[in-house]
């Protein structure tokens, strides 16, 4: 999805130094804050951390079927699909309606809340998937909220804006709304 003006954000890209995680301007370096991402997405930076673990596919397919309430099969078929521990953003959409449907609101939750993550904070360059460790952060949802949001989100920004600058590198990937609003 292009969401802005690609020569202004190649121009980010190529003045970001991952050494010192800061753009080189005329002006001087400029950084991505945690006060920035607390500031413009309102995302707790103080909190509880939650542990992102690698996950294996077999693990996958255990927690679509408890959290998401999908067959083992289906689960694994669309793990399979998407090649590890993914799933595409529209077989979450068909999740969502068939669980309204069946009035399963917390299951319609997560769904909700794993399409909402894999299409604006941890966006990838698929731009079609979402990576399944984040539903783990939503077996909870009371404790959901409290989570340091806003420290994952920065993390995963330098990480795009480092794979971006590699040479050869076409896409960033992320919340861009982030990079243009940096101190």
């Amino acid at each position: 999805m292009n969401t802005g003006d690609w020569g202004l954000i190649s121009s980010f890209v190529e003045r970001w130094h991952k050494e010192t995680n800061s753009f080189h301007l005329p002006v001087g370096e400029v950084t991505i804050t945690l006060d920035d991402v607390a500031s413009l997405l309102h995302l707790l930076i103080i909190g509880a951390f939650h542990s992102f673990d690698t996950l294996y596919v077999d693990e996958v397919v255990l927690i679509l079927v408890e959290l998401l309430k999908v067959t083992g099969d289906e689960a694994r078929l669309e793990t399979v699909q998407c090649q590890g521990a993914y799933v595409h953003l529209s077989w979450l959409r068909e999740i969502y309606h068939s669980k309204c449907e069946t009035e399963h609101w917390i299951v319609v939750a997560q769904a909700y809340l794993l399409h909402l993550l894999g299409c604006t904070i941890f966006a990838n360059k698929s731009t079609t998937h979402v990576h399944v460790m984040f539903l783990n952060t939503f077996r909870d949802l009371s404790q959901s909220g409290s989570y340091t949001w806003g420290i994952v989100v920065l993390v995963h920004m330098y990480d795009n804006l480092n794979d971006a600058c590699k040479s050869g590198g076409k896409q960033l990937v992320g919340y861009i709304t982030v990079t243009g609003n940096c101190q």
